[in-house]
């Protein structure tokens, strides 16, 4: 089996529940999806990067494995186009005893299923209408494999979390209806986060917006966070 890696590389994790922590990043490439906030539109080609045997890429993750490392993040793109091979990667930092971490864009249940049990933190996150990156009418569909990919992840008792996105184009209507449908199949103790991202140099939202998509996830969830791509304020990759 081969697998297409854009780059590898150690750094501060800047976004989640996870901020602060020194991470092994593991990027590879192809995305489906076009979100217009992307700040890794490069790798979202599939044949970009350079295509490895599974062999040669774990060793290349060892070679680039740093003291002190705290989880291993397997990013893109979006990790789930290459399925077959995250697991089997993941399966052998696994056998180093570090964290894993997924962060995909949960647009496949059965995807993320073969992925789920080399996967030691998850990463739901989901993506609001106004991302530009599904036309509408597949954007019920999409979502409807998100909510699935976050009960397995939460039915498998992983470290899962919740991250939206959010623009100054975010409806606040649209967004409670998210947060609505999101908690009438979890509750608040099933998860172990719930992250606002605001956009970061691209339409980027009102303090008086945070503050209102904040207030309407409060009740359903107490530790609700806003929390910006934070490596970007230290010039981390």
């Amino acid at each position: 089996m081969k697998v297409r890696l854009f780059e590898i590389f150690t750094s501060i994790e800047g976004e989640g529940i996870l901020y602060g922590t020194k991470t092994l990043f593991v990027r590879l490439a192809g995305c489906p999806f076009t979100c217009f906030y992307c700040d890794t539109k490069e790798s979202l080609p599939l044949d970009s990067g350079t295509e490895y045997s599974i062999e040669d890429a774990n060793r290349l993750m060892d070679s680039n494995l740093k003291n002190q490392t705290y989880k291993v993040n397997f990013t893109g793109g979006d990790p789930l186009i290459q399925h077959e091979a995250v697991a089997l990667l993941a399966k052998h930092i696994q056998s180093k005893n570090i964290l894993t971490y997924l962060e995909s864009s949960c647009f496949d249940i059965d995807r993320f299923n073969h992925v789920l049990p080399f996967i030691d933190i998850a990463k739901i996150e989901f993506k609001t209408k106004d991302s530009d990156f599904v036309d509408l009418q597949q954007y019920k569909k999409f979502i409807g494999h998100t909510m699935k990919c976050l009960e397995s992840s939460v039915k498998s008792k992983k470290t899962t979390y919740i991250k939206i996105v959010v623009s100054s184009k975010t409806q606040p209507t649209e967004f409670e209806k998210l947060v609505k449908a999101i908690f009438t199949i979890i509750s608040k103790d099933d998860i172990d986060g719930f992250i606002i991202q605001p956009t970061y140099g691209i339409s980027e939202p009102s303090l008086e917006l945070l503050l209102s998509l904040y207030d309407l996830v409060y009740p359903y969830y107490v530790g609700v966070k806003v929390v910006p791509q934070l490596h970007k304020f230290i010039g981390a990759p």
